[in-house]
């Protein structure tokens, strides 16, 4: 089949991957002029390693990244964890987006990714879907793939009404830095008041990102950096986290993201008869669980294996869509659960019991990455 993926950064980047290693013919569409990453590291868990390793690519990611020993820790510096929980529920890997979308390129071809190419709509047709382009161009193709974030075009013609909405007055700032001298296994997550997380890990060799985020954050004045500074004071008790501080002030305004998080509602289907929306495009999450790039390439998995096994299109993004949107209503209720815990130790349960789950019914579960 010729399939074409309307979105160029990592979930649609790896879908291409995947589905090119099976044989489809691929054509990504990226309305930017060049590849480029949204963030700074994405965590990688488990189930999200093994679909690079059927792609075919699964020591070059890891080749790319930084392992990553879960704790969680109150504002006075004191480690937390769940009872009850194997290693394995704490490990992921942390890659730099950048290096991790370069890759994924260079493995699917620059001539199969067309830049400056924005989507303004599709129509599905009996044996094929035409996609249409900003300037009066079209594409012929057997499929179309929504994953173009969580303002998706594809979602938008798809479902109508299905807006992103902003979620709970929620920001989050974070940036890579060199490192320095804070500690070099990280501090990953603190739980401070006022709704306010943050903490910093390695990301790559030299490399450290910081990241501060805050439910119903109010008011934000000053400078980005300002802001960040305000809501890291809060996870910086008596010494801890003074590092964080410093790598927060010494970071250049232009070097901070600073982002309102968006959240996609519940969809009823994710699929038409020749359209099938995948990661944030179907699923925005919130970042405070981590796992929201892991569960997009987890989506790619699927349908790779949907349309490989599957007798006819039809059946396969049926076999796509009902596994993963069952799966979806149960990751929103421990993103809630994990949202709104009370304090640390609470935070650190609720996580434990959210990854492990998320590891324990993952596609694949029981066959080891790498």
């Amino acid at each position: 089949m010729h399939i074409v993926i309307a979105g160029g950064g990592l979930v649609g980047l790896t879908t291409a991957a995947s589905l090119r290693r099976i044989g489809h013919e691929v054509t990504v569409l990226e309305q930017a002029p060049e590849i480029r990453a949204a963030g700074a590291g994405i965590g990688l868990w488990e189930n999200a390693l093994r679909v690079f390793d059927d792609a075919g690519i699964g020591a070059e990611v890891r080749g790319l990244g930084q392992q990553i020993d879960t704790w969680f820790f109150d504002p006075a510096g004191m480690s937390l964890r769940a009872n009850g929980y194997g290693d394995s529920d704490y490990h992921f890997l942390l890659v730099p987006r950048p290096a991790l979308n370069t890759l994924l390129a260079g493995f699917i071809g620059r001539d199969r990714i067309r830049l400056s190419a924005r989507l303004a709509g599709y129509e599905e047709r009996e044996n094929e879907v035409v996609v249409h382009f900003g300037d009066g161009e079209s594409l012929h193709a057997d499929l179309l793939i929504g994953s173009d974030g969580v303002y998706s075009q594809v979602r938008a013609q798809l479902l109508p009404g299905s807006e992103a909405e902003p979620h709970a007055d929620h920001y989050a700032w974070r940036a890579i830095v060199p490192s320095a001298d804070e500690r070099p296994e990280g501090t990953v997550v603190t739980i401070g008041p006022e709704r306010t997380r943050g903490g910093y890990t390695r990301v790559a060799e030299g490399r450290t990102m910081w990241m501060v985020n805050q439910f119903e954050a109010g008011p934000r004045t000053g400078s980005k950096r300002d802001r960040a500074l305000a809501r890291a004071r809060r996870l910086a008790d008596a010494g801890w986290h003074g590092e964080l501080l410093r790598m927060i002030a010494d970071t250049p305004e232009d070097a901070i993201l600073e982002n309102r998080i968006m959240l996609v509602p519940p969809l009823p289907r994710w699929t038409g008869r020749r359209v099938a929306l995948i990661g944030d495009a179907a699923h925005g999450l919130s970042p405070h669980i981590a796992a929201g790039g892991t569960l997009g390439i987890e989506d790619a998995g699927v349908l790779r294996a949907a349309l490989e096994t599957a007798p006819n299109l039809t059946e396969a993004l049926k076999a796509y869509e009902r596994p993963r949107i069952e799966r979806f209503e149960r990751v929103r209720q421990f993103s809630a659960d994990v949202e709104h815990a009370t304090g640390p130790a609470e935070f650190a349960e609720r996580y434990a019991a959210f990854s492990h789950w998320m590891l324990t019914t993952a596609p694949g579960h029981g066959r080891q990455a790498g």
